[in-house]
């Protein structure tokens, strides 16, 4: 097929739909709370400031919205991300104009890339003011329109019910994003009697696409015809609930399937079809089988680089299908055979209707055999080599017993295992990101919450209180590294403060980890400013989060030897405060696989 194939449902508004309803008098900053209360908001992190106050002061009357004080903005928007990627449901983040607002840029930016639906409110000087300088004034409708999904600035008091309704709309359909509201501070001090919308119909919008049957039927005929087939399946499958869907599939037609790091629990790792996930840092298992498959069927994903490495050789000989929601994303990075914009839980749906009604007679015997020898040739895997019982940064912190080092493939493991693998995990960004995704099996949807197309350190611990708040009941723990806890470390106090028992597992190594690995593979080993410790002063482990935590009243210990570790992990665990576990880890060790960017699988490092 030449094109991308697609139906779209009738955007008309049903007959039943709910009428618009009138609202008493209020003040503009009343009605906005009053709308997000009709949202079914129930929490929202919010820093304020002079141009927001007026909205602090109507939630203080909120009986339904509970507010939770970051200590910076980016915290706020991380934990807003975190709240959103472990319900499904918008993340709603609010902070006041200028630094306040600009300091939300890097969490809208990364809700954009990885498809999290948040909700951003942002105080704004009086429209008077507005494009004259005025103190604490920034542009934050044109500074983030090339990282959101929409951007509304609030010019009539009456048009804010629509507007808050039109953004949570456009915030959780279609393909999830971040949508910001700026409202003026005259128009939250300024009365009407506001008019909340029914139904809403958005001209041009239709988030609910759904694949034609003729090119759902020419996918069956693929893999009945094939005789490698692959599944590659990302983020999409989470967002559109698509999980059970796809687990259907993957068990009716016997299909292995590796997924992204956004797709991480779509599909259950412990199960034997699995491949876990592929890419730069994936399974070597992974990342052969899809570049022997003649048939890959790409689900939800856009073909990232740090996923494709060179992309015109990612499955060279193999027939390509793509289903993705969003059409800009078809054949944008790379060209397939099969395009299909839709809805992928209704096309999965649908395929599994027909695959009931026309059960396939192929179950890939030979190809489930060499699956199952490259898993076997190249499993992850870890051990304590003479490099790091040499390094001078082993012998430095170890006492002379370096062979008590904890390696911090070992740490993530056995938290899997004192988890059961039933913990909700964060990470921030880097090695230990890339070892929290190889090193723990995900079994469920919405289990791995990590900024994956930004990359963006300091995620993983303001994440880490909005998935704790949105899943009290749940063990959420940030796998973290120095360098990326020690950028929003400030929520400690959020955490304490609010009464918020999430964990952080630091795997302290001193260094820039994944920098460093690039300096050792690429620069000789030449160090450019990514030793993170005192350099007066190498053998004391620095900064001392022991003490930084104690200063926030925050439970914390240090691991330094391996025979402390379990104990030191479950007393982490079984606390019902907010905890820190301060593991040190040698900086020599490298995430393997890794395919170097821009190269392909046949220049891949596995052992």
């Amino acid at each position: 097929m030449s094109k991308a194939t697609e139906t779209e449902p009738s955007a008309a508004t049903s007959p039943t739909a709910p009428k618009a309803e009138l609202g008493p008098t209020m003040l503009g900053s009343q009605i906005l709370v009053e709308c997000l209360e009709r949202e079914g908001v129930d929490v929202i992190f919010a820093y304020p400031g002079g141009a927001s106050m007026e909205i602090h002061q109507a939630l203080t009357k909120s009986k339904k919205i509970r507010v939770y004080l970051p200590r910076h903005e980016q915290g706020g928007v991380f934990a807003a991300e975190g709240y959103a990627r472990a319900t499904g449901r918008a993340g709603v983040c609010m902070a006041t104009s200028g630094p306040g607002a600009t300091n939300l840029v890097s969490g809208l930016a990364d809700a954009y890339m990885d498809s999290v639906p948040i909700v951003a409110i942002t105080g704004q000087v009086p429209q008077a003011m507005i494009g004259k300088g005025a103190f604490q004034e920034t542009d934050f409708f044109g500074l983030t329109l090339p990282v959101v999904k929409h951007s509304y600035l609030v010019t009539d008091l009456n048009e804010l019910p629509r507007i808050v309704k039109e953004a949570f709309y456009i915030a959780q359909t279609g393909r999830p994003g971040p949508v910001v509201i700026d409202v003026p501070k005259n128009i939250q001090q300024q009365r009407t009697q506001p008019v909340y919308p029914g139904a809403l119909s958005l001209r041009g919008y239709c988030p609910d696409r759904r694949a034609e049957d003729l090119a759902l039927h020419e996918i069956v005929g693929l893999i009945e015809k094939a005789e490698r087939p692959m599944l590659y399946c990302g983020g999409g499958i989470i967002s559109s609930g698509a999980s059970g869907e796809l687990r259907r599939f993957v068990e009716a037609t016997q299909i292995p399937i590796a997924t992204t790091i956004m797709g991480c629990g779509a599909f259950p790792e412990t199960h034997p079809l699995s491949l876990k996930w592929l890419g730069m840092h994936g399974t070597a298992y992974a990342n052969w089988a899809v570049a022997q498959a003649d048939l890959l069927l790409a689900f939800g994903v856009r073909f990232d680089d740090r996923v494709t490495g060179k992309v015109d050789k990612f499955c060279e000989h193999g027939t390509i299908v793509h289903i993705d929601l969003d059409p800009s994303e078809i054949n944008k990075n790379r060209k397939v055979h099969l395009p299909i914009v839709s809805d992928i839980r209704y096309a999965l749906g649908r395929l599994n209707q027909m695959l009931i009604e026309r059960p396939l007679e192929k179950r890939f015997t030979a190809w489930h055999q060499q699956v199952a020898e490259w898993k076997a040739k190249a499993p992850l895997r870890y051990q304590v080599t003479e490099e790091v019982l040499k390094s001078q940064h082993v012998r430095d912190h170890m006492g002379g017993d370096a062979r008590q080092v904890v390696l911090p493939q070992e740490a993530v493991a056995m938290l899997y295992e004192l988890t059961q693998g039933e913990a909700i995990i964060t990470t921030g960004v880097g090695q230990h990101q890339m070892w929290a995704g190889q090193f723990y099996n995900y079994k469920y949807p919405r289990q791995l919450l990590t900024s994956a197309g930004l990359g963006a350190m300091g995620y993983g611990y303001p994440a880490a209180l909005g998935a704790k708040v949105a899943c009290p009941d749940r063990q959420v723990v940030d796998i973290d590294g120095d360098g990326s806890f020690l950028m929003n470390v400030q929520e400690l106090a959020t955490a304490h403060i609010e009464g918020i028992a999430a964990k952080a597992m630091i795997l302290n190594n001193q260094h820039l980890g994944m920098v460093v690995q690039w300096e050792d593979r690429f620069y000789q080993g030449n160090r450019g400013h990514t030793y993170l410790g005192d350099p007066e002063n190498m053998r004391q482990i620095y900064p001392d989060f022991v003490a930084i935590a104690k200063a926030f009243n925050v439970p914390c210990e240090r691991v330094i030897y391996r025979k402390d570790l379990r104990a030191a992990m479950q007393r982490m665990l079984d606390s019902d405060q907010p905890y820190v576990l301060d593991i040190i880890t040698p900086y020599t060790e490298h995430v393997l696989p890794f395919i170097p960017a821009g190269r392909t699988v046949n220049d891949m490092i596995w052992q």
